[in-house]
């Protein structure tokens, strides 16, 4: 069975999604997610001018090969850009697969571990009432894992806290900027006082039942991680996310040392390799990136049986600008792995379900992987070309000097 076309299709139904079709010569079709959020283009760049010549002819099949050809060939590897066009192709090829088979995916890649997957969501709020109420708004659809991001007294705009435009999928991530990224402003002291007030009138509220987790989202200095880690710790956190940014990982030994507190990391990374001193070394507790920007089903199940060799669980990134494909990749990644430990869960722009036919199903805090043959989602191409490509960028972050932060 051989690889007949391939093509990308570009889509904004609330927010922009990149998507890869292959058709096999015999008519089988499948479905990659190649959404790089804010460089879109980029990627879309990538597949129809490099990679999807390279795949016409080639054995459908041939999933493992098709991967290294793309990955090991090309000399350049790595990188966000190059790693989600991977990923789409090998998303798209499982699918394909699967569908031949007759079987979810899931069932390829060893069959199920549990029945449900379990979820967190996003809780936020300007003030500590507008929080408690949206941890309620979660725990009332079910959710016994919510995730806290807090305004900070005294910061006007802060990552996690921005008006929803689409419900609260778009709560901290804009749809669009006109014409640059919008900037938010960032005071690391005041932040560190706040967020364990944040904390204790969840936990004073809602008892010590309800798992309550935090994204730093690398705004932090290793010491400075290590202080909130120690200072969450009475309040029993079920991590605390991108505690400080990766790309120096000694910096998680320090952390280490000062606070027992879980630690989550990895959504901006791309390969195994960015892994290995992390993993090795047990600096964290659960692998966050996601099957889209990690280049797939394939290496993703390395990185998770690799973690699982040190006791380390998966919590594949599954934010709304990942798209419903590479959602569903995750899901079947988690059904299958012993080493599953939680899977965030955004939504979707309502738009979305317009284009996006998913057969997945959210019930009391879990999500049950859906048995229809491969990834359990269908593309509407014809509608996908009714909500055309929007430019638009994540925020950027400042401190209040105007000196440009992470956000």
């Amino acid at each position: 069975m051989r690889i007949d076309s391939a093509d990308v299709v570009v889509s904004s139904p609330g927010r922009n999604y990149v998507t890869l079709r292959i058709v096999t010569d015999s008519g089988i079709v499948g479905w990659g997610d190649a959404t790089l959020n804010g460089r879109e283009l980029a990627v879309v760049s990538y597949l129809q001018d490099h990679v999807v010549p390279l795949l016409i002819g080639r054995d459908a099949h041939a999933i493992e090969d098709t991967w290294q050809y793309l990955y090991r060939g090309v000399y350049w590897r790595r990188g966000p850009v190059t790693m989600a066009a991977v990923a789409a192709v090998d998303m798209a090829l499982w699918d394909i697969k699967a569908k031949l088979a007759g079987m979810p995916l899931y069932q390829l890649l060893g069959g199920a571990s549990r029945d449900g997957l379990r979820t967190y969501a996003h809780a936020f709020g300007a003030t500590t009432q507008d929080l408690l109420d949206s941890v309620q708004d979660q725990v009332d659809r079910g959710f016994s894992h919510v995730r806290l991001q807090s305004g900070v007294p005294g910061l006007a705009k802060v990552y996690g806290v921005n008006a929803a435009t689409d419900g609260p999928v778009a709560a901290y991530e804009p749809a669009s900027c006109d014409p640059l990224p919008a900037e938010e402003e960032w005071d690391t002291a005041m932040y560190l006082r706040h967020i364990p007030e944040a904390f204790a009138a969840v936990r004073d509220k809602f008892g010590p039942e309800l798992h309550l987790l935090h994204d730093a989202h690398h705004r932090l200095t290793p010491i400075q991680a290590a202080k909130l880690g120690r200072s969450l710790e009475p309040f029993s956190p079920f991590w605390l996310e991108d505690a400080t940014p990766a790309e120096n990982q000694e910096a998680f030994t320090l952390i280490r040392q000062h606070t027992v507190t879980p630690l989550a990391l990895g959504e901006v990374f791309n390969t195994i390799y960015d892994y290995q001193t992390l993993i090795s070394r047990q600096l964290i507790d659960y692998v966050r990136s996601a099957v889209t920007h990690a280049g797939g089903i394939t290496p993703m199940r390395r990185i998770a049986d690799y973690a699982a060799m040190y006791q380390i669980k998966l919590a594949i990134h599954g934010p709304s600008d990942i798209s419903p494909v590479g959602f569903a990749a995750a899901l079947h990644l988690d059904k299958a792995v012993h080493n599953f430990g939680i899977q965030e869960f955004m939504g979707y722009p309502e738009l979305s379900n317009e284009v996006f036919t998913s057969d997945h199903v959210f019930r009391d805090g879990n999500l049950y992987v859906a048995e229809t043959p491969g990834l359990g989602v269908d593309v509407d191409v014809e509608k996908a070309a009714q909500y055309p490509y929007a430019p638009a960028y994540l925020p950027v972050n400042r401190l209040l000097d105007g000196t440009l932060h992470d956000w």
